[in-house]
């Protein structure tokens, strides 16, 4: 009897010992399982991490050229606008189809009197576009973005450097001892530049610029 109860023993403890390391077994695979559930999920952050980078940087490169194509289109309108002063307003410049707005009746006077003696029609405000300008005119042409740019004097400071229809020079007269040189003053305008894609004008550039003529 004792060694049957002995033996009954042993296969009991055996049983056991099987039955733990069997466990051992199961739990130690679903850490396993654990484990690898927890680097694919890092390595997928990490893959969409990479993604939204150069998704991104795509983006932000595609914003800038199309930026920089609108502000190269708003320099060549600055350069426009300062011919058109030079003329005095004339929007006869050899190769550029200027436009003079039709409602802006008061271009003489914001280029030969100070802001304060402007008519009571002309415009100030520092917005520029489509409604409220000087004078437009396009750059480019299909295939090719074109861009339409806008400009509009919002600020004179009178000065005596312009020039004017009669003697430019020190006439015909030879200068005496006498003579009193005026000191030149020149105008300063202030001016508002806005270039935009016609076909998007989300695409734009707007420019501030203080000129002295």
């Amino acid at each position: 009897m004792t060694e049957q109860r002995v033996k009954s023993e042993e296969q009991r403890l055996q049983k056991f010992a099987i039955s733990y390391q069997l466990s051992a077994i199961s739990s130690q695979k679903g850490i396993a399982l654990v484990m690898v559930l927890i680097l694919a999920a890092i390595a997928l952050v990490i893959m969409a991490g990479l993604i939204y980078m150069i998704t991104s940087g795509t983006q932000i490169s595609g914003m800038q050229k199309r930026y920089k194509t609108a502000l190269d289109a708003g320099f060549g309108g600055t350069d426009v606008t300062f011919q058109l002063i030079g003329a005095r307003g004339d929007p006869g410049i050899p190769g550029i189809g200027l436009t003079i707005n039709a409602t802006s009746s008061c271009l003489t006077d914001k280029l030969n009197k100070k802001t304060a003696d402007w008519g009571s029609g002309c415009d100030s405000s520092m917005m520029v576009g489509l409604t409220s300008h000087d004078m437009h005119f396009d750059l480019g042409a299909s295939p090719y973005p074109t861009y339409r740019v806008y400009s509009k004097i919002v600020d004179t400071a009178e000065g005596n450097s312009g020039g004017d229809e009669g003697l430019t020079g020190k006439g015909v007269v030879a200068s005496g001892s006498g003579e009193v040189t005026v000191v030149s003053r020149p105008y300063l305008y202030t001016i508002e530049v806005d270039a935009e894609n016609l076909s998007n004008p989300a695409e734009r550039a707007k420019l501030s610029v203080l000129y002295q003529y």
